[in-house]
């Protein structure tokens, strides 16, 4: 039998059962639309991420106090030596470390701030000048603290994006404004644009002063010499591909500053940004196979459908598969049509399961904004091959069952 006729006749046979025929690849549309809209979603959490972290700043490297992988400094057993000021001052010599082009640092805390009888608590960092430029990070309204304003520890703040939205609800002008931080007056010079979240939350529900203002009047944190205590130095390196050689000159330059011997633990850590990038990346891939794994088993179950109606079909048309073989038909023609049966069933449930996956997606997609699921060709392509694929399987048995059906027998089947 020719395989276009083997097809008509498999169209025609399901065709014949239509409610039958949609339950039987109801599961397999389930499994590919799953597959489809879990891998999608996790994608774009994936590209998310990654745009998220590339918003830092360009060719970045975060220098931070003790080993991150000894946790958060709050469930350290030991007290971490803070970095100071200094340390970003010596990494910022280009006679130390000659790849570094601009270095910013950045003491993180909480902060109070309070408007009109309004307060919100928000994460306060006390910065240098330099800041928004290392972290690529521009004004809505008004313009950072300049060098001047750091050096006379003026009382002056910015205001994240939902810090301003809080704070002026009715969307008046807040340049020149007094808001009150831990309750001292500041004057409101700047609005920063979004970011959206980002390492440690929410960036936008913050505020940025001066470092030395925030440590002579509000935090006062300095060391045991009278250096600003940092949470987190960055520095902005010049080329990507220099980012390996600047990480061993900072890591050789802060070892002499600290005191750390010669094969002793380094009491600090470097990161990269590509690093963070290559770490949630992997991180998040992980999961979004995780993800489509558990979808596929509905994929199986499917199968398991597919097999079963066949079955079903096989018994109900026995008679017909005798008269075929009586008038010549033979055990391979029989097995190609039911085999053509199952896999036409499994396609076709692919082929709407993948427009079910890709509608999901986008659904998530407009509801969530900024949030793009990325609809992947190759998960396209993979989910109909191993939909079909599933269809062969679990068809293969049904298939060879009535191949064997003897003429005679089937031809008294009643």
């Amino acid at each position: 039998m020719k395989v276009i006729e083997a097809m008509r006749i498999a169209m025609r046979a399901l065709a014949a059962n239509k409610l039958r025929s949609i339950l039987t690849m109801l599961g397999i549309i389930i499994g590919v639309g799953a597959v489809i809209a879990l891998m999608s979603i996790g994608r774009g959490v994936e590209k998310y991420v990654t745009d998220q972290f590339a918003g830092l700043g360009s060719n970045l490297l975060f220098v931070a106090p003790g080993q991150i992988s000894d946790g958060p400094p709050t469930l350290r057993a030991n007290p971490v030596k803070s970095l100071t000021l200094g340390d970003m001052v010596a990494i910022g010599d280009r006679s130390q470390v000659p790849h570094a082009s601009q270095v910013a640092a950045d003491f993180q805390t909480r902060a109070t701030v309070e408007r009109s009888g309004k307060s919100v608590s928000v994460q306060a960092s006390a910065t240098t000048p330099s800041y928004p430029n290392v972290r690529s990070w521009k004004t809505t309204m008004g313009a950072y603290f300049s060098e001047l304003d750091a050096e006379e520890r003026q009382r002056v703040v910015l205001l994240g994006s939902d810090t301003y939205e809080e704070l002026f609800p009715n969307g008046e002008y807040p340049i020149d404004q007094i808001v009150q931080v831990n309750g001292m007056n500041f004057r409101v010079i700047g609005v920063m644009e979004s970011k959206g979240g980002g390492p440690g939350g929410n960036l936008d529900k913050s505020i940025f002063l001066p470092l030395t203002t925030g440590q002579d009047r509000l935090f006062k944190q300095k060391n045991p010499n009278g250096e600003y205590k940092v949470s987190v130095i960055y520095a902005s390196i010049d080329e990507a591909d220099n980012i390996p050689l600047a990480q061993e000159e900072i890591a050789q330059l802060m070892r002499e500053r600290r005191g750390v011997q010669y094969l002793d633990q380094d009491d600090f850590s470097i990161i990269s940004q590509n690093d963070l990038i290559a770490v949630f990346g992997d991180i998040l891939g992980a999961l979004t196979i995780f993800l489509g794994a558990i979808a596929a088993i509905s994929l199986l179950v499917g199968g398991i459908g597919i097999m079963n109606i066949m079955l079903v079909s096989v018994t109900e048309r026995t008679r017909e598969i005798g008269l075929r073989k009586a008038v010549g038909a033979k055990r391979a023609d029989v097995l190609i049509q039911f085999l053509i049966e199952a896999m036409a069933l499994a396609a076709v449930g692919g082929v709407i399961g993948v427009t079910l996956g890709w509608g999901l997606a986008r659904a998530v997609s407009t509801f969530f904004g900024e949030f793009q699921a990325v609809v992947g060709a190759d998960a396209i392509i993979i989910s109909l091959v191993v939909a079909t694929a599933v269809g062969l399987f679990f068809g293969i048995f049904p298939a060879y069952r009535a191949s064997r059906l003897n003429p005679i027998d089937a031809l008294r089947y009643e």
